[in-house]
């Protein structure tokens, strides 16, 4: 059936037609590969100098594993909570969609504060980020990494704060929730593969 003739709500129901998906969503899976490319990076640069010789103290003289898998952990649960937010919402259940939503930045908070306190304790033990090379790009790796979590704890405590304020999220503000609930499994997943890389090989 030819465009003009179709009612005003199916000719309207894809805003990007050529594909068949929403023009938002489509724009987020974009962005969300060039991030894949951006860390694909990082972590090719990473494995380049990895295992080399270099002056200085090593990072496996600093690192503490059992304490690095349990912020791991705490980060995965993260997910749970998320998906926790997302299917309450899916329900109607407002309350609980604020309560996930908030558990899961807490979660992300967590994290980042072990994070940060893992990197003063390489950097009191010598491991700079002017140690060597090697040492640069761990924290450019990690750090960045660091940096997707604090902007995602951000945006689920400025989603948080509109379904107080509002007493719960509309369903535009529902399709918000999906971007972040996507971009913050994306940093999840990006977390297993550098500690993998990082920590455990």
């Amino acid at each position: 059936m030819p465009r003009n003739l179709l009612p005003m709500s199916d000719a309207h129901a894809y805003p990007h037609e050529p594909t068949g998906v929403e023009t938002r969503k489509l724009g987020f899976w974009i962005f969300l590969s060039t991030e894949i490319l951006f860390f694909g990076t990082l972590i090719t640069t990473f494995l380049i100098f990895k295992g080399r010789d270099f002056p200085g103290i090593k990072l496996t003289d600093v690192y503490d594993i059992p304490f690095t898998s349990v912020s791991s952990f705490v980060l995965l649960m993260s997910s749970l909570t998320m998906v926790l937010a997302h299917n309450a919402l899916e329900t109607d259940d407002q309350e609980k969609t604020r309560v996930w939503l908030l558990a899961t930045a807490m979660l992300g908070a967590v994290f980042l504060a072990g994070q940060i306190y893992e990197f003063t304790e390489f950097y009191h033990k010598g491991f700079e980020l002017s140690t060597n090379i090697f040492s640069s790009t761990f924290y450019v790796l990690t750090g960045f990494h660091g940096l997707h979590v604090f902007v995602g704890v951000v945006l689920l405590l400025a989603l948080w704060g509109v379904g107080q304020r509002q007493r719960g999220l509309s369903l535009n503000e529902g399709m918000n929730l999906e971007f972040i609930a996507l971009y913050w499994h994306f940093v999840d997943i990006v977390w297993i593969v550098l500690f993998t890389v990082v920590y455990l090989i």
